[in-house]
């Protein structure tokens, strides 16, 4: 059988007015039928029947009300020291006071989840933490002693490049073993940035210069490709505090990705402007797009989708973005190309450094 819900105001009320109207009742019986001795003791017990009102009063609201308050401010003193594990025992009341308890009861419990996925989130964390710190240790070890004897050989195959006939066949092997070394070169530079970054040097200037620097350079790797790279600049856009050089890499960055994604004939467009009081590029490219579970891995450090990718390229791409108190996000479907946005404050604030956003992806 259902419990009958009853207010707690009604509960504290109950008891009072059923003494008053006994009381009421008493008196008037009295009044009509008794003479004077008689009336008089029975005003004195309507004076003594009011005192014990009010104190049924005091102990009807001390209980109903009173008592889970004070339970309620000792349990929350035990919660602000660290123990969820603790409830209250009026969630059981059928009135709005048991409704405190119940969401109290509740909010403590989701408190206690929520603590321990952040406790399992900071040791993923750190173990990761610890995991690519190691890696990039001997990742810069390993990247310079290739670096070296790396130099050694581009220089060689320049000489022997300089001396073959210039009818010699040999020349075109030549010139895609020089490409070839340059790659290497680039990994290995993507590979030290990550693993030992370079502090941002920010200054405001003119925000459509480095991009279209980033462009012309990344127009030089597709001259051999079907492949057409656009760029809408934004002449009235207000000078950005940004590291060139670190943005600039971005942009090349998401460009070569772009171009990358792409199989046989296409186009990527870079779009400047701004966007919610800040400076937005935009790098839309007509390639393979990507599924949200690959959408959700692109920026984590060695991840690739390409055979021959490294996974550094995106990862060094967030972290300069991050440290320019940046946003980037992403929107890509299978078949329906990709669209990467970075946007940049103007000026870069301490409040702003204090809270970086995190970069997000969507599908």
């Amino acid at each position: 059988m259902p419990r009958v819900r009853v207010n707690w105001q009604i509960k504290a009320l109950l008891p009072v007015v059923c003494v008053l109207l006994a009381g009421l009742v008493l008196f008037t019986i009295a009044t009509l039928t008794l003479r004077d001795p008689d009336r008089d003791a029975l005003l004195l017990l309507a004076g003594a029947g009011s005192v014990i009102v009010c104190g049924v009063t005091i102990a009807v609201l001390a209980y109903l009300i009173q008592r889970p308050m004070v339970e309620l401010q000792e349990k929350m003193a035990l919660v602000s020291r660290g123990n969820l594990d603790t409830t209250v025992s009026f969630c059981r009341s059928n009135d709005e006071i048991g409704d405190l308890g119940r969401n109290f009861n509740y909010m403590v419990q989701q408190l206690k989840e929520s603590r321990q996925e952040i406790e399992t989130m900071h040791r993923t964390q750190m173990s990761r933490a610890e995991h690519l710190a190691t890696l990039g240790e001997l990742a810069t070890g390993l990247a310079h002693e290739i670096r070296n004897p790396l130099a050694g050989i581009a220089g060689v195959i320049d000489i022997i490049g300089r001396d073959l006939p210039s009818t010699s066949p040999a020349r075109a092997m030549v010139k895609d073993v020089r490409l070839e070394i340059d790659q290497i070169n680039r990994i290995l530079t993507d590979l030290l940035q990550t693993a030992r970054p370079h502090p941002s040097r920010m200054m405001k200037s003119n925000l459509n210069t480095t991009i279209e620097h980033a462009v012309m350079l990344a127009r030089q790797q597709v001259l051999s490709k079907p492949i057409r790279i656009d760029v809408i600049t934004a002449p009235g856009l207000d000078e950005v505090e940004h590291d060139s050089d670190q943005i600039h890499q971005v942009v090349l960055n998401l460009l070569l990705n772009a171009v990358q994604a792409i199989d046989g004939k296409g186009s990527v467009i870079v779009t400047l402007g701004s966007n919610d009081d800040r400076a937005a590029i935009r790098v839309t490219d007509t390639g393979r797009g990507m599924t949200p579970q690959q959408i959700a891995q692109i920026f984590r450090p060695f991840y690739t989708t390409k055979p021959t990718g490294t996974g550094l390229g995106l990862s060094l791409v967030n972290r300069i973005v991050d440290e320019h108190n940046g946003l980037i996000t992403v929107t890509s479907e299978p078949g329906k190309g990709s669209t990467f946005e970075v946007l940049l404050p103007f000026v870069q604030s301490s409040t702003e450094i204090d809270n970086l956003p995190i970069a997000t992806a969507v599908g």
